[in-house]
């Protein structure tokens, strides 16, 4: 079930944008040792916290969609 919600959540980050995935993907730690604060994810893309803090919210607007969020909507419900 492990490698199925693997997939399935890199399948759904797969579904924004190139930046936007990469955001989520640092400040919760996704496929990385640890998860990084606004200051620090801001410094790799070269803005401000508060834009990316703009484009996390963003890629999370998107992600409670139906459209992407069915797809562990699954997971969810079994914990």
């Amino acid at each position: 079930m492990y490698s199925n919600l693997q997939f399935a959540t890199q399948e759904v980050l797969d579904s924004l944008t190139p930046r936007e995935a990469k955001v989520l993907r640092m400040r919760f730690g996704i496929e990385m040792n640890t998860d990084h604060t606004l200051e620090e994810v801001g410094k790799q893309f070269d803005v401000t916290r508060e834009r990316i803090r703009q484009i996390e919210a963003k890629a999370i607007r998107k992600l409670k969609h139906p459209s992407r969020s069915d797809k562990l909507r699954t997971y969810l419900e079994n914990l």
